[in-house]
Parts: C-alpha cells; sequence; structure tokens
C-alpha cells in the first residue's frame, strides 16, 4: 500500500476556520442571545451569574469577535493563540466547575475543544501574515 500525500490547507483556510468558530459563539451564541444554554451555564455562577450573567455573556461575546479579527489578522500569531487557549480552558473549567449537571455531553464538550485548539496552536505556530 502506498501513502497518498496531500496538500496542508492554505493558511487562511484554517484561520477561517477559527474564526468562523469564534464569531458564531461571540455573535450568534452570546451577543444576539441564540443559545440559552450559554444563558444558563453562566447563570449558576454563584453571586455572579444571577446578577451579572447577561452583561457577563454580551462581554464575552464581543470579546469573541475581537478574537475572530485577531485570528484572521495573522497579527502576533503565537500570542493570538495563547490567548485562544487560555480563553478555552477556563471557559470549560468554569462551566465543569458550576454547571456540569446542565451541560448535556460534558467529555464531548472536552474532546471537541481539544481538536478546535489543535488547530488554534497550528494556526499560532505557522508565521505569516
Amino acid at each position: 500500500m502506498h501513502d497518498v500525500a496531500i496538500a496542508f490547507p492554505p493558511l487562511i483556510v484554517m484561520r477561517g476556520a477559527v474564526a468562523a468558530v469564534w464569531l458564531y459563539e461571540g455573535l450568534w451564541c452570546k451577543v444576539l442571545g441564540r443559545a440559552q444554554l450559554e444563558a444558563q451555564v453562566v447563570a449558576k455562577v454563584p453571586r455572579f451569574g444571577p446578577r451579572f450573567g447577561q452583561l457577563f455573556l454580551k462581554a464575552l461575546g464581543a470579546i469573541e469577535v475581537v478574537l475572530a479579527a485577531w485570528v484572521i489578522s495573522g497579527i502576533h500569531p503565537g500570542a493570538c493563540a495563547i490567548a485562544q487557549v487560555t480563553l478555552l480552558v477556563v471557559l470549560n473549567a468554569n462551566g465543569l466547575l458550576w454547571a456540569r449537571d446542565i451541560i448535556p455531553d460534558p467529555a464531548g464538550m472536552i474532546v471537541k475543544n481539544i481538536a478546535f485548539l489543535v488547530l488554534v496552536w497550528a494556526c499560532g505556530a505557522i508565521p505569516g501574515g
């Protein structure tokens, strides 16, 4: 059997995929409020969620939209990757800590986010604007 080599996807395609995830999560799910589960997860954070949950979600959504633009820009890709990894790890850890009981598939969430972060890291490791 022979190995078949395939071309590595262009960097802009990889960045576009990562940016699309942040744009969807930020704009659609949080800013426009189309993912009710996310509001329920934030509401479970003691002393914070019930009081500031909606404001937090809107601000987080705006940050995620900015991340999408940063990814596409290609400016400081390593720092951008570190920021994305940090944000997603913090969000996942807090979601599991405070709202594990309402997250439909916690293990699946972790596996999918690890795969996403591998792509994030690849984008961060490849120089070029």
